[in-house]
Formats: C-alpha cells, sequence, structure tokens
C-alpha cells in the first residue's frame, strides 16, 4: 500500500472565464469543485498513472464532508480524523484567453491537540501496513509540526520508505528525521533555512549534508528552470523540457508522483528523475492539476537532459538476453 498524508487538504471552488475585467463585476463563469492540498494531487496523479494509494487527512465542517464526498465519487481510498475547524477552501480564478490562474486561500486548519494525538495515533498503524509513505503538503498549526517528523521515524522504525516534499518550521525536524527521500523547491528551502541557492556550489552543498544525514535521494526541484537531485552520492544537474507554462498548480506533486511510480517499479534512477521531470512540465502546460498522462509523459521524458556532476556512476544493463 502507498500511503499518503495531507495535513493541510484542500477545496477549491473554481471559476473559468474566457477573460476577466479586474476591478468590474465578471459574470457567466464555468463553476466546479475540486479537491486538492499537495498530498491530494500526487494522489491523483498516481490514480491517473494506474497506481492506487491510500489518502490520510485531517476533515472538518460542511467544506469537509464535501471534500470527502468528492473523493468517495471519483473512488479514492482515505480515512480522516474529524476537527472541529472548517477544511481550508480556496476560491481559484481562470482566465483561459489570458492563460493565468489567480488563487485566494483561507485560513489554515486550526487543529486542537487532541486531535493531532488521534491523527499521531491511527499513523503508526496505517505505517506499519504500508509499504511506501508519502507525506506531503504544509503543516497547518504548531500542533501538527511534529506529526511529519514523528511519521518518519516510525517509517525507518518499521522499515518503510519514507517520501517528505514539506516546507516551513518543521522542516528540519522533518530532514532531522532521516526520510528517505526528500523533494523540496528552491524557495521553499531558502525561506525555511534562511539560505541563498543562487550558484552551484551552495546548492550541491546543501544536498551533500543530506545525503551525509542518509537521506538517499534528494530532488531540488526550481520551476522550468536547471535544478538538481541526488542518489546517494551521485549528482546531477538537470534541463527540464520546455513547454509553454499555464498553471505550475500541482507540477511539484506530479513529479513526486513519477518518485514513487519508479520506485514502485524499480526503474533505473535516470529513468524516474527523466520521467518524474517529464510529467511535472506537462502538467504546468494546463490548466487540469496533477492527470498527466502516462503515455505522454514517457513520449517526452527523453526530452530532458541529465549531466553527471562530481564523479560519475556507471549504468548496468542487467536485462535478459538471448544467447
Amino acid at each position: 500500500m502507498i500511503l499518503i498524508v495531507t495535513l493541510n487538504p484542500l477545496l477549491e471552488r473554481r471559476f473559468a472565464y474566457q477573460n476577466i475585467s479586474l476591478g468590474n463585476v465578471n459574470r457567466n463563469a464555468i463553476t466546479s469543485i475540486a479537491v486538492g492540498g499537495k498530498g491530494i494531487n500526487v494522489s491523483r496523479q498516481l490514480k491517473k498513472l494506474g497506481i492506487k494509494s491510500f489518502n490520510y487527512f485531517f476533515s472538518g465542517g460542511n467544506d469537509g464532508k464535501i471534500f470527502r464526498d468528492i473523493l468517495k465519487k471519483d473512488d479514492f481510498d482515505f480515512s480522516f480524523v474529524a476537527t472541529k475547524s472548517e477544511t481550508r477552501n480556496a476560491a481559484v480564478i481562470i482566465s483561459e484567453q489570458e492563460k493565468n490562474v489567480t488563487s485566494y486561500f483561507s485560513e489554515n486548519f486550526n487543529i486542537l491537540q487532541n486531535e493531532a494525538d488521534e491523527f499521531k495515533s491511527k499513523l503508526d498503524k496505517m505505517i506499519q501496513n504500508c509499504e511506501i509513505v508519502v507525506f506531503s503538503g504544509s503543516s497547518p498549526c504548531k500542533e501538527t509540526d511534529s506529526i511529519i517528523p514523528l511519521g518518519i521515524d516510525l517509517a525507518n522504525k518499521y522499515d518503510k520508505i519514507s517520501i517528505c516534499d514539506t516546507y516551513g518550521s518543521s522542516l528540519k525536524d522533518c530532514i532531522d528525521a532521516t526520510p528517505t527521500i526528500i523533494h523540496n523547491n528552491y524557495v521553499e528551502v531558502e525561506n525555511s533555512f534562511n539560505l541563498k541557492l543562487d550558484n552551484e556550489e551552495a546548492i550541491l552543498a546543501f544536498i551533500n549534508n543530506l545525503y551525509k544525514k542518509n537521506i538517499k535521494r534528494v530532488f531540488l526541484t526550481n520551476g522550468s528552470n536547471n535544478f538538481y537531485a541526488s542518489n546517494f552520492d551521485y549528482f546531477y544537474k538537470v534541463k527540464p523540457i520546455q513547454i509553454q507554462s499555464v498553471d505550475a498548480t500541482g507540477s511539484g506533486d506530479s513529479f513526486v508522483a513519477g518518485i514513487v511510480k519508479g520506485w514502485v517499479n524499480s526503474d533505473v534512477f535516470e529513468d524516474t528523475l527523466k520521467y518524474s521531470t517529464a510529467l511535472a512540465g506537462l502538467n504546468a502546460a494546463t490548466f487540469d492539476v496533477s492527470v498527466v498522462d502516462d503515455l505522454e509523459a514517457k513520449k517526452n521524458k527523453d526530452k530532458v537532459e541529465i549531466y553527471p556532476v562530481g564523479k560519475k556512476t556507471k549504468i548496468i544493463d542487467d536485462s535478459p538476453r538471448e544467447i
């Protein structure tokens, strides 16, 4: 089982217009309601790739009920801890002619301590029964800051693969807990650690520090720009596919879904890196969030360029051959 933990899920009310006149009344939008939050996006992308996952999250109020009803309708498996606080929501305004998206978010959850404790207790049992656990998205409040570090500790205790894609004040504790794999973007790292990742030396030093903490794979992305990744102590510079970005929402989550797929299938690291990067780029080329087609990603993955940095690894082709 692939377990996906989302501490700060999101109910989106989407309004799509041909064009928008700022400061005036805009009518006749095509409206829809969608579920979001980084972990939910990962789960949606995995589903599109033919991989089932199980979602675990907080949920409360009327928006929480709508959120769960959508997941049921779309055939997602999940469990949740009920909260007194209303599930986070957002208004997402799409201008199709101008090809841009503007989002307005409500305040985060206010999770009570007993709700956080219940979440932790159930998380222990869930991690024992999973193969891979993905921690994706931010912590909504101080009461939940310790959940992901605890989850990583539990994954290590039970010899499970953990993937961490979070940011903010709890990121240091998450790194110190030593996940198997970590994904962040430059801005998240710079803001979380007050660092400047403005040159290769600084970037590689940060990645190397993560390797010294026994984090096996690191993916440090940078939008549509070149970025860096590592597999143990082999480092790589990556040039993504060139696309016209429409909405990058969910691109990092599609990337994480590619990492999960590569690990499940025991793919060669370089192939996983190319495939995940293609997923992220193709996601940014559409208003849809994390529903990139598997065949489309496979067709575009070889457009991604990878350059070893530092020592080079030798790829061994151990596929069976006729004698």
